[in-house]
Order: C-alpha cells, then structure tokens, then sequence
C-alpha cells in the first residue's frame, strides 16, 4: 500500500476510534450529537446574510452540510477504508491530496467534538454553556487548525474550478468511481467544484469565513477580546 493511503486510512482510523468512544458511552453520544446540533445552528446564525445572497448562498449551504452539519458519515467513511488504495490509484494527485487535507479535518473535527461532549452539560446548548466548554476543553491551536484546514478544502475546490482538464478528468471519473465504490466521495468533489465554479472566485467568501470564524474562537477562548454584544450576534439567541 502506498504512504498517502496509508496515511488517508490512518486518519480514517482516528474518525473511528472517536465514534467507538461514543457508541461505548451513550450519554456522551448524546452530548456530542447536542455539541454538533449546536454548532450547525451557530453557522447558520453566523452566515444568515451569505444565505441570503445569491452568489454565496450555495457556498454558504456547502459549508452548512459538507464541513459543519450534523450528518452521520460512518456509511461513507465506511465504504471510504475499503477502497482507499483504488482512490489514490485512480484519482488525479491534486485530487488526493485535498482528500487527505480533508481525511485530517474529519479527524480532528470529531475529535474536537467529543472532548466538548465531555463537558457540555445535559440538554439543549446555549451561548454560555458552549462558551464555557471550549474554554474547559481548551486546544485554541487546533481550533486555528481545524479553522485554516476548512480554508485548504475550499481553496483546492475553488482551484479545481480554473482547471478544465482536471474538471473533465473528474467527470470521467464517475464510473470508475462508482463501480470502486467511491460515488460520494465523487459527489463531494463534484457537488464542490460546481458550487465553487459558480462563485466565480472565492476569496471574498473565504476571507468572511475564516475572519468570522477565528473572531469567535477569539471570543470563545478569552470572551475579554471581542466585544461581547458583537460575539453573540454571531451565535443562535440564547433560550
């Protein structure tokens, strides 16, 4: 087997040792589904004016269900190990290397979320509970981490949109990856490129994000360096 599938299972691996921890635990299941509900409300409090827009909106929703949303993807991830060395044999390297990137920002995601469904407490989330359990959970690093992987994913799709050979290569891809079991990774990549192409560039969009984004993580580690009334707009109302 190659390095760089070795190295996509092994991240796959983590995404599984994380649900094993849950599926042994349920009360801490709970918690993490409560921690995942809470932030895909939160994006969707954060972006309410993207939506709105309809240059963005379809970018916005990418982000909302592909990179923040509450879906259950052991299905995926599942069928995902099995042909991992078919991916990295038939897929273009760029395509490959943004899987990784991915394969690392699901990794580190699920293990983010289930150190917060540690310490959240039982029932819904609000604005002072999710702030007090990143602050017990800490890892502001991996938090900027997690925040600029985002950004490589989006960044790649948003290249690939340049490419047309690339985006030629990848719609021939559709058989192949299917019969290799490889359909919603296909998908994704599809579903990403034409969503990105039809932005017709991205850097505005991801400039917002990651500014929106490491601004709350400001907050949410040290809430004395925002504003507190312009941290709160960016989160669900508080029940």
């Amino acid at each position: 087997m190659s390095a760089q599938a070795q190295a996509i299972l092994e991240l796959l691996q983590q995404v599984d040792a994380q649900r094993a921890l849950r599926a042994a635990d349920p009360v801490l299941a709970a918690h993490v589904q409560a921690v995942k509900h809470y932030q895909h409300e939160r994006f969707q409090h954060t972006y309410a004016d993207l939506l709105t827009m309809p240059r963005y909106v379809r970018a916005t929703r990418f982000f909302l269900e592909e990179l923040y949303g509450p879906t259950d993807f052991t299905r995926r991830d599942t069928q995902f190990k099995r042909v991992v060395p078919a991916l990295v044999r038939l897929f273009p390297q760029e395509v490959v290397r943004t899987v990784h990137t991915l394969g690392e920002l699901h990794a580190l995601s699920e293990a983010l979320d289930t150190e917060m469904g540690r310490v959240v407490p039982a029932g819904a989330l609000d604005l002072q509970a999710y702030a007090r359990a990143w602050q017990r959970v800490g890892r502001p690093d991996d938090r900027q981490r997690q925040i600029q992987l985002t950004r490589r994913v989006a960044e790649a799709l948003d290249v690939y949109t340049r490419n047309p050979l690339l985006r030629h290569s990848l719609r021939l891809m559709r058989g192949p990856a299917r019969l290799a079991g490889l359909a919603e990774l296909q998908s994704f990549l599809e579903s990403g490129f034409d969503t990105f192409g039809a932005m017709r560039g991205a850097k505005d969009f991801l400039d917002t994000v990651v500014r929106r984004e490491q601004g709350i993580a400001a907050w949410l580690f040290d809430p004395a360096s925002l504003d507190g009334r312009a941290a709160e707009l960016s989160f669900p109302p508080v029940p």
